[in-house]
């Protein structure tokens, strides 16, 4: 048995690769059936599942759905948070991955508005209730897997990496979506060929499941486990999220400020732009597609660079960087979309990624330094998932509303530099993380779990 006092030594580097393959994959099979659905709420779900409405109330009533699957994510961030920090991240990030996937197919199964009437869009608002509550899980636990893996030196860099599986899922979402418009008629694509995407989840799940059941849990965890096992506090942490709320509620409030900027900034930028591209821009569906899904690859790319910056300047530098710019970006975004042409469509979409990138991939690796091993999951997953109801959910919603009450992109513009200031607010008045050693917080949290300095420490 190892010593109390002992942290346990980083994962080989050799390792590394497969644990950051392990956690990749399997958000990017959560975040592919998350985002198939907010395109498919924007492109068709407002005709199969929500007729006879006006096109653009349809597409209200629509995101209205999409926006449910929000609501279920804290509920999962504290359900998996609470398991994960008991029993460890790796069985709950299976669990996650089976409930994602499950639904997912389901939905590409479902009978539409057309065959059984209302019983339609309740179906879809139950499955869609399942993916949130999944995806509310999966996050926390993929990028805590990554870093408490690996060392303090580059863990911006390696858990930014679980990020990119949320542009490599709507790469995938809207490369497929892309395709099937492309060679199928909108009355096929429209009947049928919507479900492909759907059924296409079934054989992501078994490939990310394969790889994720190959890794180790964490180290730091099983390391804190054994910890509170020598001293018969096994079951000190009943309730991780009271633990949470009362050492580390600064730490939840910062973690929701700082998603404000982040979360309204890309489903405008990602989901919000499809509606708006086609109806206000005057371009097809296939070139907003093809314009998000041009911007995601490089948003993909460019994740782990701002990731690695973090771990030279700081996390709280990038980010601010990041919330800054995605602000100050809105109005040429808009102006840029409003031109009509495809390429400078491209340009707003991608300069609008890349600046959410930058508060994106340092966001792992933050959120992961703010709490204390055996409360890790749970805090993590709150402050990332509780946010999220406040910002992404009603973000397409918002902007399509006021898009259809004053039909102009000013006061969409202003929503999001609104959210901008919000966290630059919270990150501003948040402390520098990177320096912050996980197994040396999970030692002290073992030690000292009564009190606030230790179990909810800030370090710069």
């Amino acid at each position: 048995m190892a010593s109390p006092n002992t942290a346990p030594p980083p994962s080989p580097p050799a390792k590394l690769p497969r644990i950051v393959a392990a956690s990749l994959i399997g958000t990017t099979v959560e975040w592919y059936d998350f985002f198939l659905y907010g395109s498919a709420a924007a492109l068709v779900f407002n005709k199969l599942f929500f007729p006879g409405s006006d096109p653009l109330v349809g597409t209200l009533l629509s995101f209205l759905t999409y926006a449910v699957g929000f609501a279920a994510r804290p509920i999962g961030a504290l359900v998996f948070g609470h398991y994960g920090d008991r029993l460890g991240r790796k069985k709950l990030l299976v669990l996650s991955l089976l409930l994602m996937g499950g639904a997912t197919f389901a939905i590409g199964l479902l009978p539409t508005h057309a065959t059984v009437g209302s019983a339609a869009p309740v179906l879809l608002t139950v499955l869609r209730l399942v993916q949130g509550f999944a995806l509310g899980g999966e996050w926390g636990g993929a990028v805590l897997l990554v870093s408490e893996h690996g060392d303090a030196r580059r863990r911006g860099f390696w858990a930014s990496w679980p990020q990119t599986g949320a542009p490599a899922g709507q790469l995938l979402a809207t490369g497929v979506l892309s395709l099937l418009t492309a060679v199928l008629s909108d009355e096929a694509f429209g009947t049928w060929g919507w479900r492909i995407p759907f059924l296409l989840s079934g054989l992501l799940v078994v490939v990310g499941l394969w790889i994720r059941l190959s890794v180790d849990e964490s180290p730091v965890f099983k390391e804190a486990l054994t910890r509170a096992e020598s001293r018969k506090e096994g079951d000190r942490e009943k309730l991780p999220l009271v633990s949470v709320l009362r050492h580390h509620w600064r730490d939840v409030l910062v973690a929701v400020g700082a998603r404000m900027a982040e979360n309204i900034g890309y489903y405008v930028i990602t989901a919000f732009v499809l509606v708006y591209a086609t109806t206000s821009a005057g371009l097809s569906k296939q070139s907003a597609l093809n314009a998000v899904l041009i911007a995601s690859a490089v948003h993909f790319a460019v994740i782990p660079a701002w990731g690695a910056l973090s771990d030279r300047v700081g996390r709280r530098p990038v980010y601010l960087f990041g919330a800054a710019g995605i602000g100050l970006w809105m109005f040429p975004f808009f102006s840029l979309a409003d031109t009509g042409k495809f390429g400078y469509l491209v340009l707003a979409v991608t300069v609008g990624l890349v600046l959410h990138g930058a508060m994106y991939a340092p966001q792992a690796a933050f959120f992961a330094e703010m709490f204390a091993t055996r409360m890790r999951y749970s805090g993590a997953s709150i402050g990332a998932q509780f946010a999220s109801v406040a910002a992404g959910a009603p973000a397409p919603l918002i902007a399509t509303a006021l898009l259809a009450e004053y039909d102009s992109s000013t006061p969409i513009a202003l929503y999001v530099i609104a959210a901008a200031l919000l966290t630059l607010v919270a990150v501003g008045v948040a402390r520098e993380t990177r320096h912050r050693d996980l197994a040396d917080v999970g030692a002290r949290d073992g030690e000292h779990a009564g009190e606030p300095e230790a179990a909810g420490a800030r370090s710069v």
